[in-house]
């Protein structure tokens, strides 16, 4: 194999022997195609938002200035005065051979536009990243012609971009990670403030919905969140499954104890239930009565049942008690039409007793009262509903009855009138010496000690005319 045919080889083209004649400038556009398809074929176009780079080429006088083509076909690239050989184009025209490495360039130059571009829509850098440094090695094996410089001033300039976007997108994907962390962190620890309770405290139903709803945003964080570490995730995740585990265990305790109380509570009420039962049909309305009013006193101090439970126990409880009561009203409404009679005559019994208020005379107030009496234990009962009326009305004229008794007593006393007639012996000694002291003051005219004397007079004389009028009373 010929030197020229090992430099064809490089350049990916088909040895001598193996290709047609020298191909025309259109069939060479269709074996290289323009910088817009191949950029369409290596995906970098396939980015819906950047529209590929418009084709263009570059003309062959620019690129003459960075290239020297030889008559066989060999082509040169000139950076800075050093040639570097590029490839051979055997056969054609030495612009045929400098078009082939100039559409190289182009295509390169093309793919770089793309990529600022995608740069100018915030791709990620990544992705960028990766085809740049393909480009780059492509421009570094100088095997195109054209403003190379430039190339790598544009890779460098986009290196410098990228380098800022990915720290940007560093920066950025940390917040996000360090935003997901601490919805997280809140997620466990509401959990487990949650299972900090105290059971006997804590409303379970809506405790109960918030732990499902934290458990629900976990799932969602889990499932489309960032990942924040399988080491951070498995800690936070243990600390959300423990407080969970602890609630649970609380509740199942909590629900336990209660269902172990609704049912002592229930023990003790259903036998508060047959005692009320058993004294349903009961006669005995007085005593029954008052067992029933304990029984409701044991029913209050009770602990209470579940709501359902209790709400069915104290309607078989109330019907034990309706039973009875009802039972009781209806005999006593028996008894009071029976005893309707007996309040007519009680009624002119009361207007007869009243009758004889106020009391004026004594004896005659006594006698008649004790006869008004004794036709009354014999009326009988009267109803229930008029009792209360009756005895406070004739147990008021026996009152007034009574307190004339106690007066009339105390003005005949013995005791009470010998001590009135003692008292004014013993003042009108006082009074006369104290006119004798009040003759004497005058005769003497010592002022001071007539107006003493005369006060002093004045008031045993105010005293002698009460006294005096008590012991007539008593007379």
């Amino acid at each position: 194999m010929t030197d020229s045919q090992k430099s064809d080889e490089t350049a990916g083209l088909s040895t001598e022997a193996s290709r047609p004649a020298t191909p025309s400038p259109a069939a060479l556009a269709a074996r290289h195609p323009s910088p817009a398809a191949v950029g369409a074929r290596t995906g970098a176009a396939a980015q819906p938002v950047v529209a590929a780079p418009a084709a263009h080429s570059t003309p062959l006088e620019e690129a003459a200035r960075f290239a020297r083509v030889e008559e066989d076909g060999h082509v040169f690239l000139i950076v800075d005065g050093e040639e570097t050989a590029v490839g051979q184009f055997p056969d054609a025209s030495k612009d045929e051979a400098l078009a082939y490495f100039v559409r190289k360039y182009d295509d390169v130059a093309s793919q770089l536009l793309l990529l600022e571009q995608r740069v100018q829509v915030k791709a990620p850098a990544a992705d960028i990243h990766k085809t740049l440094k393909h480009l780059a090695q492509q421009v570094a094996e100088r095997k195109m012609v054209g403003d190379i410089k430039a190339l790598d001033a544009r890779i460098a300039e986009l290196e410098a971009t990228l380098k800022e976007a990915e720290a940007a997108e560093r920066a950025e994907a940390e917040a996000v990670k360090a935003r997901e962390l601490a919805a997280r962190e809140a997620i466990v620890a509401e959990a487990e403030e949650i299972a900090a309770k105290d059971p006997a405290s804590i409303q379970w139903k809506t405790s109960s919905n918030r732990m499902n709803e934290l458990f629900d945003a976990w799932k969602t964080a889990q499932k489309n969140g960032p990942r924040l570490g399988r080491s951070t995730e498995d800690s936070l995740w243990k600390r959300f499954r423990s407080a969970r585990t602890v609630f649970d265990r609380h509740r199942r305790a909590y629900f336990s104890q209660l269902d172990s109380e609704n049912s002592s509570a229930k023990a003790a009420k259903e036998a508060l239930i047959a005692r009320a039962e058993e004294l349903a049909t009961s006669t005995d309305w007085g005593n029954t009565a008052a067992e029933y009013r304990q029984l409701m006193d044991e029913w209050k101090a009770s602990k209470r049942a579940s709501r359902k439970d209790d709400d069915a126990l104290w309607a078989r409880f109330r019907a034990a008690q309706d039973a009875f009561f009802t039972a009781r009203q209806a005999a006593n409404e028996v008894i009071d039409e029976e005893f309707a009679a007996n309040l007519v005559v009680k009624e002119e019994l009361l207007k007869e007793a009243q009758a004889l208020l106020p009391v004026r005379d004594l004896t005659a107030a006594r006698k008649a009262l004790q006869s008004i009496r004794e036709r009354w234990e014999d009326a009988g009962k009267v109803p229930r509903a008029d009792m209360g009326r009756m005895e406070a009305g004739i147990r008021k004229v026996e009152e007034a009855v009574k307190a004339a008794e106690d007066e009339h007593w105390q003005r005949s006393n013995p005791e009470t009138k010998a001590r009135t007639n003692s008292a004014l012996s013993q003042l009108e000694a006082t009074i006369a010496a104290l006119e004798q002291d009040l003759a004497d003051a005058e005769k003497a005219g010592n002022a001071k000690k007539i107006a003493d004397a005369r006060e002093a007079l004045e008031a045993r004389q105010q005293w002698l005319a009460m006294l005096q009028k008590s012991a007539q009373d008593f007379a």
